[in-house]
């Protein structure tokens, strides 16, 4: 039907469509009672999840924001009594990338002294190591981890891994000094390692708490490697690796600068043959030729490499010449021996009955052969 309302002032009436009797909007419900079915509509009752959200809203606290403070790591400086006095040999070492001096500090985490490392070795290298440079850097910290010594290294991959992991196996101390700060883990994957030198062994940085890894960083930090130890080895290092500059370091503080040969074929060991053959480096194929190096006079003096000692290596000289023209196996009298050994017969004569004495030859029918002393 249609409802009759007052015109609306300096206009025409609105135009109302029809609504037929009856028919409604869906799930619309007609209320009777003053003004009309459509003059109020309860309010929609509100869901169970509705009313406990507006309730939590309106209860929810404030939350104020709190300063985030983060973990502190306790600083060494030159003052402490740990303080090594090779860490100040930087102060006339000049400068190498524009990087150099006495830190004015470092950053720790372990329960080691900083003077625990004053008579150890640096172990550096290549990160893209052989699995040849991995052992060989694994058994000279190793052999010196059971003689005492400390190592030293970046935590690095590849040498520097396998050097914490010979020295640990030794049972000798070992500290790790980072290019970031002692809370960082770098590389990640070596987070195992770096936790538990922190807990056992010691954590070095001279960057504070937080700070990345930077290559400048690197740089600084390969200084204190060479100030802290007595001696730096490079395994395996390329034209351009980092852990010459280590060694550079080393040769400027007047440690004991060491390398380690690899094969003439890879590139990763052209670095470490540079340096040797610059005459700066000395050549060292195990930890006793470390051993020998840095240590004081007259200890962990090595003989020199030779073969076997045989019998025959103690005889005269004329008795190695008659011994040498003897025959192997078909008898030879001793005027063919003679011959070939270019002696007088009577000379010959005399030194093969002195040599069958020893064993060295013995005499058939038919002439003289080698004995079994000789063979």
């Amino acid at each position: 039907m249609c409802v009759e309302r007052p015109a609306r002032a300096g206009g025409a009436e609105p135009r109302r469509r029809a609504r037929r009797p009856g028919l409604q909007r869906p799930g619309h419900r007609a209320r009777s009672g003053p003004g009309g079915p459509h003059a109020h509509r309860e309010p929609r009752p509100q869901r169970p999840a509705e009313r406990r959200r507006r309730s939590t809203s309106r209860r929810r606290p404030v939350l104020r924001a709190r300063p985030c403070r983060a973990p502190r790591h306790p600083v060494r400086h030159p003052e402490d009594d740990e303080w090594p006095r090779g860490l100040d040999d930087l102060a006339a070492a000049g400068a190498l990338n524009d990087r150099g001096g006495t830190p004015i500090g470092l950053w720790a985490r372990g329960p080691r002294r900083l003077d625990d490392f004053a008579t150890g070795v640096a172990i550096v290298g290549s990160r893209s190591a052989s699995s040849y440079g991995t052992q060989v850097a694994a058994d000279l910290a190793g052999v010196l981890g059971l003689q005492g010594r400390s190592v030293a290294s970046g935590a690095a991959a590849g040498i520097d891994y396998a050097a914490h992991r010979g020295s640990l196996n030794a049972g000798a101390p070992t500290v790790a000094v980072l290019a970031c700060g002692v809370d960082r883990a770098y590389p990640a994957g070596h987070r195992p390692l770096l936790e538990h030198l922190a807990e056992e062994h010691l954590v070095l940085s001279e960057a504070p708490p937080g700070a990345a890894p930077h290559r400048v960083r690197f740089l600084a930090r390969n200084r204190l490697i060479a100030a802290l130890t007595t001696g730096t080895v490079v395994v395996e290092a390329a034209a351009r690796s980092g852990s010459l500059n280590t060694l550079n370091w080393a040769q400027r503080l007047h440690r004991v600068a060491m390398g380690v040969p690899g094969p003439v074929t890879q590139a990763t060991s052209e670095g470490v043959h540079h340096q040797i053959r610059s005459g700066g480096t000395a050549l060292v194929t195990s930890g006793y030729d470390v051993l020998e190096l840095i240590g004081a006079a007259g200890e962990h003096l090595l003989d020199e490499p030779r073969g076997p000692v045989r019998a025959r290596d103690r005889l005269r000289v004329r008795d190695q010449q008659v011994l040498d023209a003897v025959p192997v196996g078909s008898p030879a009298g001793p005027d063919s021996i003679a011959l070939v050994a270019g002696l007088a017969v009577t000379e010959v004569y005399r030194t093969l009955h002195r040599l069958a004495e020893e064993g060295f030859v013995e005499q058939t029918r038919l002439g003289w052969r080698l004995g079994e002393a000789a063979r």
